[in-house]
């Protein structure tokens, strides 16, 4: 997928357009234009010569983002492809403008309504005050020369867009007032005073330099909004550090992060911030990991510990090896997630592409039928040419456009803040249509290591003695079952006993002689042949078992010591993260390779509504295809061996992914280890969607409503009738009002009260 900055744009006519001409490349398999960046993704085998051309022929610029990293050129955004440039350059001709248009208010609407004074020299002379609008008016026009060029430039290339409107209403009022002006020279010559007074009245100066004006303002007010959108992206940007400290040649020195390579060593003392991903190969510290995972408690790092580029060293002095560099780090692989979401588009997006596509052609339409009727029904040119041009300037593409990738940019920056990371905008909008989450147990559900949960003596020995025999036995163990026993062991600060003759026996367990007596440990069915087992022991095991626990027997000269039980325990948040799915109305399942009996046990612990056991990995795809005619499934899992059934799904969310983030097979990748953030992602998901149903609602009943009210449909029936001006200050504060909607998204609980 290949990343482009589009210049040129200014409604959703135009990235329609844009959208059209490179779609119809050769080698283009798809082509996705954000209004919101002024970007454009393209996937496919086209080279980028032939899609900046379309994108030149159909009327706009185009050019390939470049990133360069250790030399190697990948695509990216950067700080500087986000950065507001357009509010400035707004601020200033609006600045301009006003400061004429004051003038020009003055002179047409003070003087000659309100009798505001003006120098002698222009009193009663009414040529003069009109040649003076007329100047005051090509100022103006002259400053936002912008509508001009990319109008007319849309209409030559037979795809007009919302500059077309605006610069055909403020040139039909131009050319009129003109027209207006010469004519009254002519009655000024004859001496025709009511005719110059009739043609006085006929200037629309200041709705030609009004319309420009307060277009502008709405421009700006919008690109001030839309920079506020990229807010959180911009911020994942300005973490990355600038710098590293890397060892060589037994010194240390500072170096630009882009020249460091993997497999160099780097040191990070308390207060910077981690240049790029790595090991630590020596030291100890706490790093706050906020700004990935959302987590504020820092995470302890020692001799073995992965660390990620922009989180922050708060103590300690560390040595770390580089892993991953450049566009392969934690951090630019999130900020390439955002940006690829945000330039993406939802499949509600289509339904205002589409309407955007024809909407300007059909406003021009409106505008010459509104003309023509008015003029049949013997309305002066005057009047029939201020309807038009109320139609003209009051409609609005641009709220259609940015109705949906305002609220997707927003989203999915909320979204990172809290370590939830949509890929594409679809994924954004496909989250909240869930009706069944499929859960992977081992990693997702529980913490995927077992502990020990109960310890058990018997016959006189004690919880310590009972313990430090069974690590005597299982410390030269291998199995994950050992290695709990011996993490409690340690923990516990319990030392090992020496042993000899130490043997395993496959499927059974493990035996040998401690002080030339026989230590043995295992499950029931081998320890029975060892030791008498009484009823109560008996019945105490499948207690356990149904507990879904796996109760370890050991047994010391002949007598049962007692019963260690270890299980994978569940995660804290877990029950109360699936209690808050099942209150949003979706159906719980859990997907796992345990045996029944287990599974039953920790699905009634966490309240799941079904649990399917002994499926292995490759038979999940088959269960999650089956769920799916049931309904819209979203598939939770650890994003490795779950890869078939996160694909298979309609939603495939990747849980407590960590460092590792580039889990191709989903759609939605989890920094913390937490289920609780699958429902989070879903509430954010529908109040995504919420939002945009919102915008496209205002935006079509806007133009629903505005149109016909500009073309002076309702004039004999209530009397209401728009000015161009105020048409066309509607127009503009439409769009600032979606952009503002939009970022309600920024106050949004995605966690719940």
């Amino acid at each position: 997928m290949e990343t482009y900055s589009v210049k040129g744009m200014s409604c959703a006519a135009c990235s329609a357009r844009v959208e059209k001409a490179v779609l119809k490349v050769s080698g283009v398999d798809s082509c996705s234009v954000s209004l919101l960046t002024n970007s454009m993704t393209v996937t496919g085998t086209a080279s980028p010569a032939d899609i900046t051309a379309a994108v030149k022929n159909a009327g706009y610029k185009a050019s390939l983002k470049k990133n360069n990293t250790n030399g190697n050129e990948k695509h990216s955004d950067s700080e500087d492809d986000l950065k507001d440039m357009e509010t400035p350059v707004l601020v200033k001709r609006l600045v301009v403008s006003a400061v004429f248009l004051a003038v020009l208010m003055y002179i047409s609407m003070g003087h000659m309504m309100w009798g505001w004074k003006v120098p002698p020299f222009f009193q009663e002379n009414h040529i003069a005050m009109g040649l003076m609008q007329l100047l005051l008016t090509v100022v103006i026009m002259v400053i936002n020369q912008k509508f001009f060029i990319s109008g007319f430039k849309s209409l030559w290339h037979r795809a007009p867009n919302m500059d077309a409107l605006v610069a055909l209403g403020s040139m039909a009022a131009f050319v009129y007032s003109t027209y207006a002006l010469f004519a009254m020279t002519d009655a000024q010559v004859k001496g025709n005073a009511d005719a110059v007074m009739m043609y006085m009245d006929e200037f629309y100066f200041e709705s030609a330099a009004t319309i420009l004006t307060l277009i502008t303002l709405g421009k700006m007010l919008e690109a001030r909004s839309k920079g506020k959108t990229t807010d959180a992206l911009k911020g994942l940007m300005k973490l990355a550090p600038k710098t590293a400290v890397i060892q060589k040649d037994g010194k240390e020195v500072t170096v630009p992060v882009g020249s460091v390579k993997k497999g160099d060593i780097f040191v990070v003392r308390p207060g910077e911030n981690i240049p790029v991903d790595g090991i630590v190969i020596s030291g100890n510290s706490a790093v706050d990991e906020s700004m990935l995972t959302g987590e504020s408690i820092p995470a302890d790092k020692e001799e073995g510990s992965t660390v990620s580029s922009g989180t922050l060293n708060r103590s300690g002095y560390i040595r770390c090896e580089a892993t991953r560099v450049g566009e392969d780090t934690t951090l630019s692989q999130i900020i390439q997630m955002v940006g690829n979401a945000a330039a993406g588009k939802a499949p509600i997006a289509k339904i205002a592409d589409k309407v955007s596509g024809i909407f300007v052609p059909i406003v021009i339409c409106i505008a010459i039928v509104t003309i023509a009727v008015w003029l049949i029904c013997g309305q002066t040119v005057g009047f029939a040419l201020a309807r038009g041009i109320s139609v003209l300037v009051i409609s609005c593409p641009c709220a259609l456009g940015l109705a949906t990738p305002v609220a997707i940019m927003v989203g999915s920056g909320r979204g990172a803040k809290n370590g939830i990371l949509f890929k594409t905008a679809a994924a954004l909008e496909k989250t909240g249509k869930v009706q069944i989450v499929a859960l992977d147990k081992t990693g997702t559900i529980t913490l995927g290591e077992p502990m020990v949960t109960d310890v058990i003596p018997m016959n006189g020995y004690t919880e310590t003695k009972l313990i430090e025999l069974a690590y005597s036995l299982e410390q030269k163990s291998e199995h994950p079952l050992a290695h709990a026993v011996n993490q409690k062991a340690e923990a516990d600060d319990i030392k090992a006993l020496e042993v000899s003759g130490f043997r395993v026996l496959p499927g059974n367990g493990l035996e040998a002689l401690l002080d030339g007596c026989a230590l043995c440990g295992g499950n029931y069915n081998f320890m029975k042949t060892r030791v008498d087992i009484t009823a109560d022991i008996k019945e105490k095991t499948e207690s356990l078992s149904e507990d879904g626990k796996t109760p370890l027997f050991f047994a010391y000269d002949g007598a049962l010591c007692g019963i260690i039980a270890v299980a994978d325990t569940i995660k804290e948040d877990s029950p109360k993260a699936i209690g808050k799915l099942k209150k949003m109305g979706i159906h719980v399942v859990m997907l796992t390779g345990d045996n029944e009996r287990t599974a039953k046990a920790i699905g009634r612990q966490v309240g799941v509504d079904e649990v399917i056991a002994g499926v292995l990995p490759d038979g999940k795809e088959s269960v999650i295809t089956k769920l799916r005619e049931k309904g819209n499934v979203i598939m939770v899992g650890d994003g490795i061996n779950d890869t078939p059934a996160l694909a298979a799904s309609d939603t495939g969310i990747a849980i407590g992914a960590g460092t590792d983030i580039a889990i191709d097979a989903a759609e939605i990748v989890l920094m913390k280890n937490s289920l609780y953030d699958v429902p989070a992602a879903i509430r954010l998901s529908r109040a995504v969607l919420r939002n945009i149903h919102e915008n496209l609602f205002w935006a079509f009943i806007y133009n629903i409503l505005g149109i016909p009210l500009a073309a002076g449909v309702f004039i004999n029936l209530f009397g209401w009738q728009l000015n161009p001006m105020f048409a066309a200050a509607a127009m503009s504060l439409s769009s600032f009002c979606v952009v503002t909607n939009a970022l309600r998204l920024n106050l949004f609980k995605i966690y719940g009260d």
